[in-house]
């Protein structure tokens, strides 16, 4: 009814329902064609099947292998942005005590200035025969009127020589109060360097835990993925007896589904249009727009990327960068020399239109609305590691999704794998 209504606004603001980007339908098998089909390939089933088994045995150790030294390379991305952040911290921490320190020095200056002041006052006002309240002062007052101009006067200097002890009161108050602040300044930028060195220290123990990682898995891994690969030829050869019906019908649904995307495009735009020439719910309908474009945005930058090196410690918001040491698998396969991208790297080019991600898989993951698995949809991420987050992905409907894999590797597209797989994927653009 949905589908119907749409076509209805699209024919009615005339605008096509068919969309002339969507080439014509590829052959479609028929029913018995596809049966026959099926037929043949029950009778390879049980060759098929062991393979299958055989080869998801191997997958399934590989995987293994690789993820536990994916995820502790991931603690290094992690160590190192919580280094990069805790350096700002103690940088800013330092500047404030240096601050702190100049107002100290300042208040010293103006305890300084105000003793002298009162040192001054002082001196001059106690000379021989001018001490305030001395009975000299009094002596000699040739009248009544005289003598009480003299009460005055001591009087009045009497009030000077307490204003300027209050003064150096004050500055002293202030003097101290400036200390302490200064202190406390103090003591916060040590431990924000504290901070800092523990970070980087983790940083480096998260360093020297993947090297090993990776040193003692490169054989292991090595020898597992060429055991993958000769399964999977055994299995492609055996497969490839099959008839390819399966495949017409699978291109036949892709079509289609492609066709039912250009026409709920060309629907949206209808409905836009609509939208803004009646002037109800137009930015509605514009927001919505914007965000298919801006899902669409992110996943052709990505997709852009094909074909591109892995590269360990690889990629940014501008695109593929140098990667970087490891001393381990990723040197064998001179990562540190390659212009690419590792898995978060990949994700942080793509989205960073939209918004900056960090490079780290683990803070990746909170990036954006959590969805369960089986809810997941065109631009969403997808992670692996029930033990600790150490891959990234990004979903692109019909159960296939981008990746930049692992050392060797290129950035592709692949179906998506379930082995290890966390149950929420997380949505960035809504």
């Amino acid at each position: 009814m949905v589908a119907a209504a749409a076509t209805a606004l699209v024919v009615a603001v005339g605008v096509p329902a068919t969309a002339g980007a969507v080439p014509p339908p590829p052959p479609n098998p028929s029913d018995s064609e596809l049966e026959q089909s099926r037929e043949q390939e029950r009778e390879r089933a049980g060759e098929v099947g062991e393979l299958t088994n055989e080869l998801a045995e191997a997958e399934d150790r590989l995987a293994r292998a690789r993820a536990e030294v994916a995820r502790k390379e991931e603690l290094v991305n992690k160590a190192q942005v919580d280094l990069a952040s805790a350096e700002e911290a103690a940088a800013e921490a330092e500047r404030e005590a240096e601050r702190a320190q100049r107002d100290s020095d300042r208040a010293a200056e103006d305890l300084e200035a105000a003793r002298q002041r009162a040192d001054e006052f002082i001196s001059g006002s106690y000379q021989q025969g001018s001490t305030v309240g001395s009975v000299t002062a009094y002596v000699g007052s040739s009248s009544r009127e005289e003598l009480l101009a003299r009460e005055q006067l001591l009087g009045a200097m009497g009030d000077s020589e307490g204003d300027a002890l209050e003064g150096v009161r004050a500055a002293r108050v202030e003097k101290s109060n400036a200390d302490a602040a200064a202190r406390e300044a103090a003591e916060i930028a040590e431990q924000r360097q504290r901070e800092a060195e523990e970070a980087a220290q983790a940083a480096e123990s998260a360093y020297q835990d993947a090297v090993e990682a990776r040193s003692s898995r490169a054989e292991r891994t090595e020898r597992l993925e060429a055991e993958r690969d000769e399964v999977a030829e055994k299995l492609y050869a055996a497969q490839s007896r099959v008839s390819d019906l399966e495949g017409q019908r699978q291109r036949y649904e892709e079509w289609r589904e492609e066709k039912r995307r250009e026409e709920e495009k060309q629907a949206q735009q209808a409905a836009l249009a609509a939208a803004e020439s009646s002037g109800s719910n137009g930015g509605q309908a514009q927001q919505a727009q914007s965000s298919n474009v801006s899902i669409e945005t992110v996943i052709q930058r990505a997709k852009s990327q094909l074909g591109v090196p892995y590269a360990w410690g690889g990629g940014n918001t501008q695109g593929p960068t140098r990667g970087v040491r490891d001393g381990g698998v990723a040197d064998a396969h001179g990562d540190y020399k390659k212009i690419g991208f590792d898995c978060s790297g990949l994700m942080v080019y793509a989205f960073a239109p939209h918004r900056t991600l960090a490079k780290y898989s683990g803070y990746q993951y909170d990036e954006g609305r959590k969805v369960p698995l089986s809810q997941k949809r065109r631009g969403d991420l997808l992670f692996w590691g029930t033990q600790g987050i150490h891959h990234v992905a990004m979903y692109l409907g019909n159960g296939q999704m981008i990746e930049a894999p692992q050392s060797g590797g290129h950035v592709r597209i692949v179906p998506v794998r379930y082995g290890d797989i966390l149950p929420y994927a997380t949505r960035v653009i809504e």
